[in-house]
């Protein structure tokens, strides 16, 4: 029997998507601080937190079990990183908010269907296995990064407001909670539907608390919310650790 013991992924539980949303929302405004506050771009952005995201992906691919503090900091690395890819297809490249989503849709989906292929599942419960692993985080890197363009699809391509189109990705998340209690959809498909509309209610969440009034936020700029995001983060982690010891 297969015990959390030697599972390398977070039990899914009501704390695990607590911290993928604020985690999601710190990469939104922790990727923002790094292009535009301090005005490095893009570029400089994907390379600095690819880095961060190469650094601690090794860390957690050395541990046989979960490590809350390490697996978390993934999670937030790809977010962050994911925001600049993002922003980079989009502004960079000029491919616009469309586009942009339906290229790292389609990335996504590529490395479902590869996943499926060899393992004829999409579990992430367990991950033991390092080929799977791999396969885990690509997927929750082009997920991640497919949530902040369509976040900024929804604010900027349709013209919802930030808070509007914080609003919207919410409900989608309420819904799948609803379809997840209250039919037999399948689990799988619905942990990656939630997954992936996380991340669009972290991004337009973080642009609302950061973006200038004038264009619909709260303007409590970058790096204030990026420190209260990670504050958040560090008291859930120690709540983690401390589950994982009962």
């Amino acid at each position: 029997m297969v015990t959390k013991t030697i599972n390398k992924v977070a039990e899914i539980t009501l704390l695990f998507w607590l911290m993928k949303i604020v985690a999601t929302t710190l990469g939104e405004t922790l990727g923002d601080f790094i292009s535009m506050t301090l005005n490095l771009g893009y570029s400089t952005g994907i390379l600095i937190t690819g880095i961060f995201f190469l650094v601690v992906l090794l860390i957690q691919l050395k541990y046989k079990n979960y490590k809350p503090i390490i697996f978390w900091l993934v999670i937030i690395a790809t977010t962050t990183l994911g925001t600049e890819i993002s922003d980079f297809i989009d502004r960079s490249l000029h491919l616009g908010y469309t586009y942009g989503s339906l290229l790292l849709f389609f990335g996504l989906i590529t490395t479902l269907y590869f996943w499926f292929k060899k393992y004829n599942n999409l579990n992430v419960s367990p991950i033991i296995e390092k080929n799977k692993e791999i396969l885990f985080w690509t997927a929750v890197l082009f997920s991640n990064s497919l949530g902040t363009a369509f976040g900024d699809y929804l604010g900027d391509a349709i013209g919802l407001s930030y808070l509007q189109g914080a609003l919207i990705t919410a409900a989608i998340i309420v819904i799948v909670v609803l379809l997840h209690y209250f039919t037999k959809l399948n689990e799988v498909f619905l942990f990656w539907l939630a997954f992936v509309f996380t991340r669009p209610f972290g991004a337009t969440f973080g642009d609302f608390l950061t973006k200038p009034i004038a264009k619909g936020g709260l303007d409590l700029g970058t790096l204030q919310a990026s420190l209260v995001s990670v504050f958040i983060m560090l008291i859930m982690i120690y709540f983690s650790h401390k589950q994982l010891k009962k």
